[in-house]
């Protein structure tokens, strides 16, 4: 018996044990990556909505306040909303305003653009 060739159940176990923790590795690095694709796809779509709504506020009249613009009807932007403010720089007969765009996902701040407006 000690001719025959074959693996050892040892061996096989320990193959096996290699095999496993190479599974669990791949099986993380996945999920890691599912996860920062939903993040940056969050963060991007953010991103372009508070640039939309940028362009929105300087397109309109100088004003006090800035409703914001409708957000698009899209299974894309699904629980994004916008909140725009609008302060005077310093001294508000200067024309200058700070203008800052929130856009938050869920309730919860996503990103934020400041901007300025100049009263023309």
């Amino acid at each position: 018996m000690k001719s025959e060739k074959g693996f050892s159940l040892i061996e096989v176990l320990i193959s096996l044990a290699i095999l496993g923790m190479i599974a669990v590795a791949f099986l993380s690095a996945l999920a890691t990556n599912s996860r920062a694709t939903l993040i940056i796809d969050e963060r991007t779509t953010a991103k372009n909505l508070a640039a939309s709504q940028m362009e929105y506020v300087k397109s309109k009249n100088y004003t006090a306040l800035y409703p914001p613009a409708a957000i698009p009807n899209d299974k894309d932007y699904v629980g994004y909303s916008a909140n725009i403010t609008a302060e005077p720089l310093h001294d508000p007969d200067d024309g200058i305003q700070k203008i800052t765009v929130k856009i938050k996902h869920d309730d919860k701040v996503v990103t934020t653009l400041e901007g300025y407006k100049v009263n023309r």
